[in-house]
């Protein structure tokens, strides 16, 4: 589905181990970023599956397409490939956050997928990694042999960083899924599904962090929202 020059996929992708997979997020706050960032808008333009993880694409799906998709957060994707890794015995590897936060994350991923390989590395936290640095991590990576790799680098880094080292990254599923590492380690607590059945997930978040999430909350939401409309009455002639 074409939503606002992104190619949105509003079902869980087909997974499978032949090829190379790349699966993003969009979101409106991550849309508004893209407008800003002609590197991240290729990236998220370039994905092989790109996801509603927003309640905000669903509306703009319904509004400008009329047409019911489902939110798809980077959490379900993360499940999905799980339970698919689980079932054939598979690896995945998580580059990103920090070596506390991936020991939690191994620790809880083998009890709850005990056929899974878990291989993880914590990078250096800086803005951007230089082409040694990225070599370095591509090679590790290659080395594991994992199936699946998921970074958490926060957007834009890491749908950036994927798009100019894909070519060296070996797995066969690649997908940049951010504040999961957090939520599956359990140092942030996911909202509740009562807000998530919602549509509003956000807003406990937005509650407990107001100032880390003012941006997305009430600048990118508020954006969005005037992009949606604007575009809609583009398309009626009245712009």
């Amino acid at each position: 589905m074409q939503l606002l020059g992104f190619n949105i996929a509003h079902t869980y992708p087909a997974l499978s181990l032949e090829g190379k997979m790349i699966i993003n997020t969009l979101n409106p706050h991550s849309y508004c970023m893209a407008r800003k960032d002609r590197a991240f808008e290729t990236a998220l333009q370039d994905s092989d599956q790109l996801v509603p993880d927003g309640i905000g694409i669903v509306w703009a799906a319904r509004t400008l397409n009329k047409q019911k998709i489902s939110k798809i957060a980077g959490y379900d994707i993360f499940i999905h490939i799980m339970a698919y890794l689980n079932e054939i015995s598979g690896s995945c590897f998580f580059l990103g956050a920090s070596k506390d936060t991936l020991a939690l994350i191994k620790a809880r991923a083998r009890q709850e997928y005990p056929n899974i390989q878990v291989y993880t590395y914590s990078p250096p936290y800086k803005p951007e990694f230089d082409w040694e640095e990225s070599h370095a991590m591509c090679a590790k990576i290659r080395a594991s042999g994992a199936h699946v790799l998921f970074v958490g680098m926060t957007a834009p880094k890491q749908e950036k960083w994927v798009y100019q080292n894909k070519a060296e990254l070996s797995p066969a599923i690649i997908c940049s899924i951010g504040a999961v590492f957090d939520f599956y380690a359990g140092t942030v607590k996911r909202s509740h599904p009562f807000w998530i059945k919602l549509g509003l997930e956000w807003l406990p978040r937005f509650l407990k962090e107001p100032k880390r999430l003012a941006e997305r909350n009430l600048v990118s939401t508020p954006k969005f929202i005037l992009e949606v409309f604007s575009y809609k009455l583009f398309k009626k002639g009245l712009l």
